[in-house]
């Protein structure tokens, strides 16, 4: 038995929900306009945008999504029809075109997206989640965290974070940094339902990259006189001359958090100083506590996190207990 002739065309048009509804490519909007019929289900976000271009959108019923695929396939026998793909790819119908196509189609079967995920656009949907977590209908332990509770989870996730690092596991990087990201996603979200002060992630966002623009001015600035730079040391000490002058800071070692465990907070204190010129001797009497900044000194002075080698150094000794234990 021979191939039924291929006489028209049903393309399948898909967008990306992550992308604001009308964005479409040039293809696919030079599509719509030649279409003989371009359908979609009851309800496409597409459908309003298209029709303010003149692009009338018919609805139909998804529901029986055999019926459906017969109907489309009979209808591009004679032309092109265009079906907007909804924002789950309409797996059933896809399912049943291939079981159609079996058989054999007198139409050409043809995937295009109209629009694309621009990197970081998978961030929206961590903002959807959080979301619908913490509105009513949510999640209840969700809804009652506050500032203060999620403080301990920050601060474990970021030691978690810290600890990915250290041991190079890549994979256990990615989960942590994941779990990062949800801490801030979730403090930007309590923060909106502020009754007196609100703000959102938009604006957290937005903040910092306005702090990112406005203290790189040799990259972002340099036409408008903002200036070059050589050296990595060249913008760390432009940066710090920059936040000094927007916090009005008086001495190098303001704004350093005191909570710091111990070491980071004598490394942090000892690279500040250095970065603004200054020269202090890092200890001041014979006692352990000078001893201890003498040797984050001695750390910073190799090169190396003083914090970050004490660590190193504690899990090797609780791998050698384990290993007397055993």
């Amino acid at each position: 038995m021979s191939e039924p002739a291929v006489t028209g065309r049903l393309v399948l048009l898909s967008t990306s929900p992550r992308v604001a509804p009308g964005l479409l490519s040039g293809q696919a909007w030079r599509e719509l306009f030649a279409a003989d019929a371009v359908v979609a289900a009851n309800g496409h976000p597409l459908a309003p945008y298209l029709a303010e271009q003149g692009v009338v959108v018919r609805p139909e019923s998804a529901a029986d999504e055999r019926s459906l695929a017969g109907r489309l396939v009979a209808e591009a026998a004679t032309g092109t029809v265009v079906w907007l793909v909804g924002s789950d790819g309409d797996p059933a119908l896809g399912r049943a075109l291939g079981g159609l196509a079996g058989s054999g189609l007198p139409v050409a079967l043809e995937m295009l997206p109209g629009s694309y995920d621009l990197p970081g656009a998978a961030l929206l949907d961590l903002v959807a989640t959080m979301d619908r977590l913490r509105s009513p209908g949510g999640c209840p332990w969700d809804a009652e965290q506050t500032h203060e509770s999620l403080t301990t989870y920050l601060l474990e996730e970021t030691y978690e974070t810290l600890e990915a690092i250290e041991t190079g596991d890549r994979d256990h990087l990615r989960e942590e940094l994941g779990d990062l990201l949800l801490q801030v996603v979730f403090h930007a979200r309590i923060a909106q339902e502020d009754p007196d002060e609100p703000w959102s992630v938009d604006d957290v966002a937005g903040d910092i990259v306005a702090k990112l623009v406005r203290r790189h001015p040799h990259v972002f600035a340099a036409a408008e006189g903002g200036g070059t730079v050589e050296t990595a040391a060249d913008v760390e000490a432009t940066w710090h001359a920059r936040k000094a002058a927007e916090k009005g800071r008086e001495s190098a070692v303001e704004g350093v958090p005191p909570g710091l465990p111990a070491l980071a907070l004598a490394a942090k204190l000892m690279h500040r100083a250095a970065s603004h010129g200054v020269v202090v001797d890092a200890a001041d009497d014979e006692g352990l506590g000078s001893r201890l900044m003498l040797a984050v000194a001695e750390a910073q002075a190799k090169g190396l996190d003083a914090e970050a080698e004490l660590r190193a150094a504690a899990r090797r000794y609780a791998e050698r207990v384990r290993a007397a234990e055993g």
